[in-house]
């Protein structure tokens, strides 16, 4: 694999984490105060032209939870 796959794929994938976490951040303000909560997390990777769905379940935790 050529090393400008491998820079577009960490660039992507920064992006993604990037964000993610004001998506959630924002969707934690709005929720009011989430202090004691947990909340399942589903992320869904998929890729147009590979054979590629890729799934990563979490939970996004207070740390009173």
């Amino acid at each position: 694999m050529s090393g400008d796959y491998n820079m577009s794929m960490r660039k992507f994938l920064k992006q993604v984490g990037v964000t993610s976490q004001q998506a959630i951040e924002d969707a934690l303000r709005k929720a009011g105060d989430p202090t004691g909560k947990s909340f399942e997390a589903k992320m869904v990777l998929t890729i147009d032209g590979l054979d590629v769905e890729h799934v990563v379940t979490g939970q996004i935790k207070d740390g009173d939870a």
